[in-house]
């Protein structure tokens, strides 16, 4: 019914802490009282792999401090009754179910995908003493049938490097992503030194790269956005060369470093699938965790695997893990498994505002819009040819419709929309709105029909989370969405999951023969915006040429 991260309603990038604010909208959004909520899963068990855990400890005796705060942040996620009592202002009697972190995983894949029989696989940075873990799906289950474990981790190498670029922030791993394309594998022999592939599909860390298995690394993960400590130790310094300071020039090296660590992530992500597609035989395949945002690597699953077919959640991160353990723990607690499964094909579970709500708004904050033209228009299909005219005039639309995303990704609702015809665009958005890194692509929102004529590769891509290569003859054509690789990390859109969007980027095909538009964030260097304040916000700070708000039209009077 509901589905919302609470970095939308708090303001703050991938702010870590109890959910208080999502919690409340999902309850309005259901209609439901605190009372009327028997039961709330977790995507972490406190037991899970205790023994590995036991192991570990007696075996390679890490620093006190580093248990210390392990136990530390276990306690503060712990709880749970307390924080629903606090939040809701008297005792909550309901029962929560602990759902071990992998395992919400591969449900929060597997339980809302289109198979019925699919091999699941998750790999993250860690959750419950494990970074990846696999099995099978059938029917309303799915099983985890092996695990990598402590202190190994793909999750973990992604991020050493991403943090050894200069790039420190959490979350950043996409900017490694995107500067990949421009380097060239020149450091194989070095990253197989930090990541040694297994024969059963498993992989190890070289460990002394790295320090998280053995150092107290600052790790925060409560009220505001999270903060990781460097993970990589003076070892890889002494491998690679100095790290790269953030404010630092982008050099060669960098880029060839970039696209190393990338290759060497997709060299063990890919053989784990072989080494899984031979034991199971099913040519289905659902992918979790943190590691399947890399849309690069997921894209080239069906070129370098014999897998035929693949679904990818739209909140495949932690986040995702709610739905995940919802889901396990719904099936165990009640006689479901005869009712049909639940289909995730749109990801539009957010937050959603009246055109009523909007004209209020736009009353109240008049005064701001003097400069500005503002106009209604109730016939949706006007209403899309005139948002159409203006993005293939050049201009930098915002577009703020319905309910909003679930997951990292702008699917048309919370999207700021341009043309993909114009190689200017990219620098153009970066100086009006964006202000972010050259390196970073921006995506293609293709019509569904029209992908196997667009790109070589023509398959479902609802969530944005494969990177398809777009066929050569095409790319002059859309130089603003296509990466310096030939590629375009496409977002598949049809009149069913989204009329409005389908509606207008057909409106923008009729008028160009580009059955496809660029579309970015709607936000500038913050939280995707989640209410019409912010989106009115956002427009009047910076350069955007129009705002598109449910009908209504708001333009500049001087494009700028």
């Amino acid at each position: 019914m509901a589905a919302a991260e609470e970095e939308r309603f708090r303001r703050i990038k991938h702010w870590a802490g109890f959910p208080a604010e999502a919690i409340r909208y999902c309850l309005d959004e259901a209609g439901a009282a605190p009372e009327d909520v028997a039961h709330v899963a977790i995507n972490q068990h406190a037991r899970a792999n205790l023994l590995k855990k036991v192991w570990y400890a007696l075996a390679r005796r890490p620093s006190l401090g580093a248990v210390l705060d392990r136990l530390k942040n276990k306690r503060k996620r712990a709880g749970v009754e307390q924080e629903l009592s606090q939040l809701f202002g008297r005792p909550w009697r309901g029962r929560v179910h602990e759902v071990e972190h992998h395992l919400a995983h591969l449900g929060s894949a597997f339980l809302v995908s289109p198979f019925d029989e699919a091999v699941a696989v998750s790999v993250d940075g860690f959750g419950d003493f494990a970074s990846a873990a696999w099995g099978v799906g059938r029917g309303h289950a799915v099983e985890v049938d092996e695990r990598v474990y402590f202190p190994h981790s793909l999750g973990i190498f992604y991020q050493a490097m991403t943090q050894y670029l200069g790039f420190p922030h959490y979350g950043d791993e996409y900017k490694m992503m995107g500067l990949a394309p421009y380097g060239e594998p020149r450091f194989m022999a070095e990253m197989r030194r930090l990541v040694r592939l297994q024969d059963d599909g498993g992989y190890e860390l070289e460990l002394k790269y790295f320090r998280h298995h053995r150092d107290k690394v600052e790790y925060q993960w409560e009220g505001g956005a999270p903060v990781v400590g460097a993970l990589y130790s003076g070892a890889l310094l002494d491998l690679l060369g100095p790290a790269r300071a953030p404010d630092a020039p982008l050099e060669e090296r960098h880029r060839d470093l970039a696209r190393s660590a990338q290759a060497m992530y997709e060299e063990a992500f890919l053989h784990l699938l072989n080494r899984l597609h031979q034991r199971y035989r099913l040519d289905a395949l659902c992918l979790s965790g943190g590691c399947a945002m890399n849309s690069v690597a997921n894209g080239k699953v069906y070129r370098r695997t014999p897998f035929k077919r693949l679904y990818v959640q739209a909140a495949a991160g932690d986040a995702g893990g709610a739905i995940g353990a919802a889901l396990v723990a719904w099936h165990r607690i009640a006689a479901h498994n005869a009712s049909p499964r639940f289909l995730m094909d749109h990801a539009y579970w957010g937050p959603a505002f009246a055109n009523d709500e909007l004209a209020v708004l736009l009353g109240e904050r008049s005064a701001e819009l003097r400069a500005c033209r503002v106009e209604e228009i109730g016939n949706e299909g006007e209403l899309c040819k005139a948002a159409a005219k203006a993005i293939a005039d050049g201009a930098v639309v915002g577009w703020f419709q319905g309910r909003m995303e679930w997951g990292p990704r702008a699917l048309g609702n919370r999207s700021i929309v341009c043309d993909p015809r114009r190689a200017d665009m990219k620098d153009l958005l970066n100086r009006k709105i964006k202000r972010r890194e050259s390196f970073r692509p921006f995506a293609p929102s293709i019509l569904r029909e029209a992908v196997a004529d667009w790109f070589e590769t023509d398959d479902d891509v609802p969530f944005m989370m494969q990177v398809y290569q777009i066929r050569p003859e095409k790319r002059p054509l859309i130089p603003a969405v296509t990466h310096v690789d030939g590629s375009g990390r496409l977002q598949t859109v049809d009149r069913g999951s989204n009329a409005r969007y389908y509606r207008l980027i057909e409106a923008f095909r009729e008028l160009t023969g580009v059955p496809l538009v660029l579309n970015t964030s709607f936000n500038e260097n913050e939280p995707v915006v989640c209410r019409p304040g912010e989106a009115l916000d956002c427009f009047l700070r910076t350069r955007m040429d129009a705002l598109v708000l449910g009908n209504w039209i708001i333009r500049r009077s001087v494009a700028g």
